[in-house]
């Protein structure tokens, strides 16, 4: 699996973005003194979610897996949290930023269709 390093820092610079559209949703929709709280916790659980639960020797990763899951169950987990951010972005009413996240989510998959594919057969 050849990804480019310029696509492996598309997808890192992705999932900062959706870290930051949970965050940001977070502050705009929950009520005052609890939007402190989701402000952390939102993007913090899905940072774990993002690293506790990998494919084992994924080379676009570390290879460390400390939760093992299939290939398939990683992908899924990696659109919730992605596209889990364009849906904060539009619920915190930041519609331009979740329609260039969304469509930046959607060139990094379609760019990466070789680890796609070795995450589904594993």
């Amino acid at each position: 699996m050849a990804s480019a390093w310029w696509n492996l820092g598309l997808r890192f610079m992705l999932e900062l973005a959706a870290l930051a559209g949970l965050g940001v949703a977070g502050w705009r929709t929950v009520p005052a003194p609890w939007n402190w709280l989701a402000v952390i916790a939102l993007p913090l659980g899905a940072a774990a979610l993002w690293g506790v639960f990998n494919v084992p020797d994924d080379p676009s990763r570390s290879g460390a897996a400390p939760v093992p899951v299939p290939g398939l169950l990683r992908l899924l987990i990696e659109f919730v949290v992605l596209f889990g951010g364009v849906a904060a972005f539009a619920l915190a009413e930041y519609r331009t930023a979740a329609i260039v996240l969304a469509v930046l989510i959607a060139a990094h998959y379609a760019l990466s269709w070789d680890r796609i594919a070795w995450l589904l057969a594993r």
